[in-house]
């Protein structure tokens, strides 16, 4: 899958975008899609919208939406948890996000109302460039929400013999491996989380893609006893970026990624959407690692 840039914006144009999520007062992404905009000399300011801090639910976070492009906002990012409620506030969904049933990234184009998905080709991006080679032949995926969907179809589109989708909510994992299965001929069967210990025994590698071990939801998606040095590991959650899963599965002499490869991917692909100009991958990576390492110097001094 490939994101395709918005129009080419006029001369002079403001740009104003923002993040809607819980718990996002630490999310790097307006960081990052402001410093790509000032190496163009581009005209632009990120908001975010912490529905945590503000004390809103994730329904009345998808609700702003629409008010957004009103007031004048160029395009959204959508996080946790509000990427499957938000498909039901736009006006038109791209291809992938259609089959996904998720956005992360809302673009306003002449009074409509898109939305799209960038977490697949980001976290695809990511992956390839953090796990190039890795065996594939059973992949477990822990998380079946909006993240989940759009990892699923990734994890596919790179080749996943049989991936094994497993969820604290057995209905949502099998809806989803129905869907993915349904929709791309591969392989895709559902579990429980008690059934972890028999599938990770077969697999190659997991991927988390749930909320547990972001900074609002410590400790670990599942025992990380289950893990040892063949299994390769991504967790999706980048705040923070070295997690109790990613230390743990490090501990056990597995293969690593953080969420950095997909974070990263993701901001590129949402900033081509905003503006109509693609971003630097290097560029965008490099000020992705210096705003950690600012931030570790600035926790190390404190």
């Amino acid at each position: 899958m490939t994101i395709q840039p918005s129009p080419v914006p006029v001369a002079g144009t403001r740009f104003v975008c923002g993040l809607i999520g819980s718990g996002i007062g630490e999310s790097l992404t307006p960081a990052m899609h402001e410093a790509e905009a000032d190496r163009r000399g581009m005209p632009y300011v990120y908001r975010r919208t912490d529905l945590t801090a503000l004390g809103l639910s994730p329904e009345e976070g998808v609700g702003l939406i629409r008010p957004a492009g009103l007031l004048g906002f160029s395009g959204l990012n959508i996080t946790h948890p509000c990427k499957r409620l938000a498909v039901e506030h736009v006006d038109e969904l791209s291809a992938e996000a259609a089959t996904i049933g998720a956005i992360n990234t809302v673009v306003f184009d002449g009074g409509r109302v898109v939305g799209h998905n960038t977490d697949v080709t980001g976290f695809a991006h990511g992956f390839a460039r953090d796990m190039p080679e890795v065996a594939l032949g059973q992949v477990v995926q822990v998380g079946a929400g909006g993240a989940g969907a759009a990892v699923a179809h990734a994890l596919v589109s790179l080749g996943a013999g049989r991936l094994v989708v497993a969820d604290l909510d057995p209905g949502r994992a099998a809806a989803l491996a129905t869907s993915v299965a349904g929709a791309t001929g591969a392989e895709v069967v559902s579990a429980g989380l008690g059934d972890l210990p028999a599938q990770l025994s077969r697999a190659d590698g997991v991927v988390n893609c749930t909320p547990v071990g972001m900074a609002q939801h410590p400790g670990t998606p599942f025992d990380p006893d289950l893990l040892d040095p063949r299994h390769w590991v991504v967790d999706v959650v980048y705040r923070p970026l070295v997690t109790e899963l990613v230390r743990a599965a490090r501990a056990r002499g597995c293969r690593v990624a953080t969420g950095a490869g997909m974070a990263i991917g993701q901001a590129v692909d949402s900033f081509a959407l905003f503006t109509g100009v693609r971003a630097d991958p290097d560029a965008v990576a490099a000020d992705f690692a210096r705003l950690v390492d600012t931030e570790g110097r600035q926790d190390a001094h404190a």
